[in-house]
């Protein structure tokens, strides 16, 4: 009889051939393209941190390095976060930010359900004008919209900085998409139930989109936080500054505090790492369940 308590031989031998054997040429092309597009996309924030713990002399040196000769981070974001009313500027970013995203959101949904669920004449048209919509930058429409702010007089107000994104396209495009994968006999058993259009909209659609609203959310945000465009354009005191915009103060005619400039980049992007990091999943699962039905 054979030694049933012998221990049995462990095949690592075998194990180690196949996972080379699975090391082709391709595989270590396709990791070392990988590898260097993602070494593309995180050095400009490396040499933003660099930078903002660096003298301005230091910055544009001939011999880079990234921890610096001369520290002068502590003295740089002191300067940003002390020396001036930062908070102040974080508060008029997130005002900004989420008075658009919430005004976003609500013209958004219906606009979307209309066009994904209800039959009526010109839908197609509609839609094409939404799809056409996406190709309009805000550059083209800054000018009427600047000259009918200004006869207004409603020049640097919160109101003038969120006017021109009340309305969202892509957001109107994204929810219509979402919602076409949103069965149809729910929404007719919710009609012969005596529900309006209103309260499908309110009590089914709402609750089932927050996946691509948040998702959108991630969009508005990011984008609306770092919009340096528009604020120059309508901002005349310093007390309606958003956080991007208070960066053009280290900007003289004659110099630029470098350091100090990308101290202050980095504070502003902190918060919307931190936000993608903790919204990636909801993000992530937005975008793949709005694509589900074209």
């Amino acid at each position: 009889m054979s030694d049933l308590s012998a221990p049995r031989p462990v095949a690592v031998p075998g194990r180690i051939s196949a996972a080379l054997s699975r090391v082709t040429p391709g595989r270590i092309l396709v990791t070392l393209v990988l590898l260097l597009g993602a070494w593309l996309m995180v050095f400009p924030f490396l040499w933003m941190l660099s930078s903002s713990l660096k003298p301005t002399s230091e910055v544009f040196d001939a011999d880079f390095s990234l921890w610096p000769q001369t520290f002068a981070g502590g003295q740089n974001y002191y300067d940003v976060l002390v020396a001036q009313p930062y908070l102040r500027y974080l508060g008029n970013s997130l005002i900004v930010c989420i008075g658009i995203l919430v005004v976003q959101l609500a013209t958004a949904v219906p606009a979307a359900y209309a066009l994904a669920k209800l039959k009526f004449t010109g839908s197609t048209i509609l839609l094409g004008t939404v799809i056409a919509c996406l190709t309009v930058p805000i550059n083209v429409t800054s000018i009427p919209i600047y000259l009918g702010l200004v006869k207004a007089g409603l020049l640097d107000t919160y109101f003038s900085m969120m006017f021109p994104f009340f309305v969202s396209v892509f957001a109107i495009f994204l929810f219509r998409q979402f919602f076409r994968s949103y069965p149809d006999s729910i929404i007719q058993a919710a009609r012969v139930d005596g529900f309006s259009e209103i309260e499908i909209v309110l009590r089914l659609i709402l609750p089932a989109a927050v996946p691509a609203a948040a998702a959108f959310s991630v969009f508005s945000f990011v984008a609306h936080w770092n919009d340096l465009y528009w604020p120059l354009i309508v901002v005349q005191s310093q007390e309606k500054m958003t956080a991007t915009l208070s960066m053009m103060q280290y900007r003289s005619t004659f110099d630029i505090n470098y350091g100090r400039t990308f101290a202050a980049a980095t504070v502003v992007t902190v918060p919307m790492l931190l936000v993608f990091v903790f919204a990636r999943r909801a993000f992530v699962r937005g975008i793949t369940m709005s694509g589900v039905k074209g």
